[in-house]
């Protein structure tokens, strides 16, 4: 840790821009089982929000490895590591007051936690609740074939522990749920929370 580093203040505060954008500032932390329709829910969701005018940005899982996350692997510390750096990107976000929606499997209580606490306030965690045998049966990218296989080692579900959210703000069971509905709950949580204007209907 550097000792000789100073945060410096911006000229622009979060009120300004919460003020500007109209909403507040929050972040939708999606974890769930490979497969379990994470990016989906998020990417519908990220839609909804930018065609209601919020300023919003998704950070998905394998997107992120392309860049920022390329040089890690997917052993338990380089997963860590990769959260950690994400959790950091996204408080930055925040604090540009966006909505950000991020979507990994995330299989750690420990870790999801330590992104609650760079949020300050402003997380939201989306339990992606689909059962595994669901997920393999999708598996669009031979993902969980592959573990079962022993191709894949410290895969979530199969070789690798999912830890699920015990008191998730929002939990969705996909298994009886369409995209579209997941994502409306999502916003309809927002809405009642008041970190978005709720849409008036006659």
């Amino acid at each position: 840790m550097q000792t000789n580093l100073v945060w410096h203040p911006t000229a622009v505060q979060s009120r300004e821009r919460r003020d500007l954008y109209g909403h507040h500032p929050c972040l939708l932390w999606y974890t769930g089982l490979s497969a379990s329709g994470k990016s989906s829910i998020a990417n519908a969701v990220d839609r909804i929000l930018f065609e209601r005018g919020c300023a919003t940005y998704l950070l998905d899982g394998d997107n992120v490895r392309h860049g920022l996350n390329a040089d890690l692997g997917f052993d338990p510390d380089s997963r860590s590591e990769n959260i950690r750096r994400v959790g950091e990107v996204a408080a930055l976000m925040l604090d540009a007051g966006l909505i950000v929606g991020c979507a990994f499997i995330s299989p750690y209580a420990a870790e999801r936690q330590r992104v609650r606490a760079l949020a300050k306030g402003y997380f939201v965690e989306v339990y992606v609740d689909t059962p595994l045998e669901l997920c393999e049966q999708r598996d669009p990218k031979g993902m969980y074939r592959r573990a079962r296989a022993g191709d894949i080692a410290d895969f979530t579900g199969i070789s690798a522990p999912y830890e699920a959210p015990g008191a998730p703000e929002i939990h969705l069971q996909t298994a009886s749920l369409a995209i579209d509905e997941a994502a409306a709950r999502v916003v309809q949580w927002l809405e009642q929370h008041q970190l978005i204007p709720a849409i008036e209907t006659e």
